[in-house]
């Protein structure tokens, strides 16, 4: 059974590489990004002046 020459495996490793990166990169890129928009709720506050 004959050896795979060095380039030939850093080839292989480039190549593997470079497809795991890519598949990495389009699920991080593809998700839909749910941003919810903020609402300002303003609190309400009631003041009252009690007259004892």
């Amino acid at each position: 059974m004959p050896q795979m020459m060095p380039m030939e495996w850093t080839l292989l490793y480039i190549t593997f590489l470079t497809t795991f990166l890519m598949f990495n990169i389009m699920n991080y890129f593809i998700q839909s990004s749910n941003k919810q928009t903020k609402v300002k709720k303003s609190i309400n506050i009631n003041k009252m002046n009690w007259k004892w």
